[in-house]
């Protein structure tokens, strides 16, 4: 779960900072990310997008968050990655997701703070951006895009 500066403000950084879209991401291990903004960064919000989106006994990395504990009696095999001691260890890592955030919030620094009513569309770029390979296919499928609504 990520915080990420939806109107610009200045603020506390981290969960629950003030004036910022709260956003929740997965990336299944060298695959795709999904995104969604989200209400809260409780259980019962995080939980029914994960059953939603993990298929049953996969293996599961987070970090520490509390939120995440429901995750070791839900079906999946839970693995943590608490950041205050170590970042990776072999495997248990969130290396991949970690680097989508980056890039994401990377891009929309550019526009020096989004409206949150155009928030999601910004977001949702950026998730297509990251799953979409190399510019060259991006720019590709922009380009069919186009020819479709041109005609």
């Amino acid at each position: 779960m990520r915080v990420i500066s939806g109107g610009g403000r200045k603020g506390r950084r981290g969960r629950g900072a003030a004036g910022k879209v709260a956003v929740f991401g997965l990336l299944k291990r060298g695959g795709r990310v999904y995104t969604a903004i989200i209400p809260n960064a409780k259980t019962e919000t995080l939980l029914p997008i994960i059953q939603d989106k993990v298929e049953p006994d996969s293996i599961v990395y987070t970090d520490a968050f509390g939120a995440y504990n429901a995750l070791d009696i839900s079906g999946f095999h839970h693995r943590r990655i608490n950041h205050s001691q170590l970042f990776a260890d072999n495997r248990t890592h969130i290396n991949g997701i970690e680097n989508f955030w980056n890039q994401a919030k990377r891009h929309m620094r550019k526009y020096n703070g989004i409206k949150p009513d155009n928030f999601y569309w910004f977001l949702k770029e950026c998730e297509w951006r990251f799953n979409g390979g190399n510019h060259a296919d991006l720019l590709k499928q922009l380009k069919s895009w186009y020819k479709q609504v041109k005609h």
